[in-house]
């Protein structure tokens, strides 16, 4: 069993090459995946989101890629004239406003201002960086899913335990719903010898009995709640169970309000209500679960 929260890092170093992946997801109800990194690796970007979708399934995900590369490689300079005539045009402004000032610009001058030569790497990621990224993303994926599956064990004991306290309510429940009919004709019959002074007709009593017991019958539900449950503990041994343990769920709460609108029971609708309330726990868990 997976959880969807989790955390993953790799690292990849080597010739002068130092690649950092880390991978971080949260719960989603389907995968939404966001990568971050520099715009040299813009070209692997599908790639990377191949190589994820091969690990996961569901939830929000980011993916940051860095790096530092150390390596001697032919870099390209190029000049922002825009930006340089910019930086003169100021100059001359500031030249008629202030005639006094010395004027000491010269072409080195305009080569130190910000942003007027920028450096560009020739291309984008060579073979060297592309392996250091496959190495480094296949580390914290595998990081990632170590994480997610020590949540995920956590997540299904929480959920095994909850699903032992809603079979201990159905049994209770199994054990009760049959005396519910018995004592409403005791009722019935007590109530009728009071009125027609000990003269009931005890035929209509057992019919009118019978019929109550009819309504309020939930043997059918008791028997799907037990079904449902022996079905939730062989979904609990795969790995990707959210969504399947979310319908199941969903067929949880309505047995389980099918049995409160027939119970004409204190007992048996407080069981119900206390089986509602574990329910909604589960459920709360399951959104957590790929």
């Amino acid at each position: 069993m997976l959880s969807m929260t989790g955390y993953g890092k790799g690292v990849a170093k080597t010739d002068g090459i130092e690649l950092t992946v880390e991978v971080k997801s949260v719960n989603n109800r389907f995968l939404d995946l966001a990568i971050k990194s520099p715009r040299i690796f813009l070209a692997q970007e599908d790639h990377i989101r191949s190589v994820v979708r091969e690990h996961i399934s569901r939830g929000h995900v980011d993916v940051f890629v860095s790096y530092t590369d150390k390596r001697e490689k032919e870099k390209t300079l190029s000049v922002d004239l825009n930006i340089a005539r910019g930086y003169y045009r100021a100059a001359e402004a500031l030249r008629e406003a202030f005639p006094d000032l010395k004027d000491d610009v010269s072409l080195s001058f305009y080569l130190r201002l910000p942003d007027v030569v920028r450096t560009e790497e020739n291309g984008g990621a060579d073979e060297a960086l592309t392996r250091a990224l496959d190495a480094a993303l296949k580390e914290a994926l595998v990081s990632h899913a170590a994480m997610r599956r020590t949540e995920g064990e956590r997540l299904k004991a929480d959920l095994l335990a909850r699903m032992q306290t809603i079979e201990a309510l159905t049994r209770k429940i199994a054990v009760r719903a049959p005396l519910v009919a018995e004592e409403y004709r005791k009722k019935l019959t007590e109530r009728i010898q009071e009125y027609l002074a000990g003269k009931a007709d005890e035929t209509r009593i057992l019919t009118e009995a019978a019929v109550f017991a009819d309504k309020c019958n939930i043997d059918e539900e008791l028997t799907r709640l037990t079904s449902h449950a022996k079905a939730f503990r062989e979904i609990c041994t795969a790995e990707q169970v959210g969504r399947k343990l979310d319908f199941l769920v969903q067929e949880f709460n309505r047995e389980c309000n099918t049995i409160c609108s027939k119970s004409n029971d204190q007992s048996v609708t407080a069981l119900a209500l206390e089986m509602k309330n574990e329910i909604e726990k589960v459920r709360e868990q399951i959104q957590n679960l790929e």
